[in-house]
């Protein structure tokens, strides 16, 4: 497998998007890859996804509640080392100092080489959709805490008293984004993110019609051998040996 991530040794990726389903959605061939390769990925959602669902026999924290097991379940599917959820409420998310702070610490305390977010500027992705205003603020407010607060022991000083210490990242990997600078052929772990997909029921529908939409898009209705590329937004840090 040609690996043009350039990584030499194993790496510690953290995921922080905004909802249950996000990462898979996102990005989920390219997690198979990266696991099946040896690294580490952990989630951390910053909402528990209460909204996502029109069916008025449930609560909100009902909701809440398939979503995370949901959520749980396909990251086990990819072998995803562990999920954290921040418990903000669907569609209310701002990118404020607060939710930076807890940003923060979360990265302080997994410590990744590399971060995965989505790209706050993508407001349009095609003439058909706007971006829900979660993605692109969780994508703010992760590329804010990197830089400057993570890695300097003056912002939010007070974790410093909580054992959080500070950390650098190496590399942000920004999904969903209209400026792409890396495509990663997935093609071989098209199905991984398929059968993660599947788990979140709620979601999907009836998962043979699903998988058969998500086909058809990809090829456009036609009946051909496909290249499957899940495109990032690439930011790699300078360090002072560089």
């Amino acid at each position: 497998m040609e690996f043009i991530e350039g990584w030499e040794e194993l790496k510690e990726i953290l995921i922080i998007l905004a909802h249950p389903d996000d990462p898979e959605f996102f990005l989920g061939a390219s997690i198979a890859r990266w696991i099946k390769a040896g690294h580490t990925v952990r989630y951390v959602l910053l909402t528990r996804g209460d909204k996502g669902a029109k069916a008025e026999d449930l609560t909100a924290e009902d909701v809440a509640q398939i979503r995370i097991e949901e959520q749980e379940a396909a990251a086990k599917s990819l072998g995803v080392e562990s999920v954290e959820f921040f418990n903000y409420e669907d569609g209310y998310l701002l990118p404020d100092l607060a939710l930076r702070e807890n940003v923060v610490r979360v990265i302080r305390k997994y410590k990744p080489h590399i971060l995965v977010t989505c790209d706050p500027g993508n407001l349009f992705p095609n003439q058909q959709y706007i971006n829900h205003p979660d993605h692109r603020y969780a994508g703010q407010v992760v590329i804010d805490a990197v830089f400057p607060a993570s890695g300097n022991r003056f912002f939010f000083s007070e974790l410093l008293n909580e054992g959080y210490l500070p950390h650098e990242v190496e590399e942000v990997w920004m999904s969903l984004t209209n400026q792409p600078d890396v495509k990663l052929d997935v093609t071989d772990h098209w199905d991984d993110k398929i059968q993660s997909l599947k788990c979140h029921a709620s979601q999907i529908g009836d998962p043979r019609a699903f998988e058969k939409r998500m086909l058809e898009r990809l090829t456009n209705g036609e009946d051909v051998d496909f290249k499957y590329e899940e495109q990032f937004r690439r930011i790699k840090f300078r360090r002072p040996t560089e």
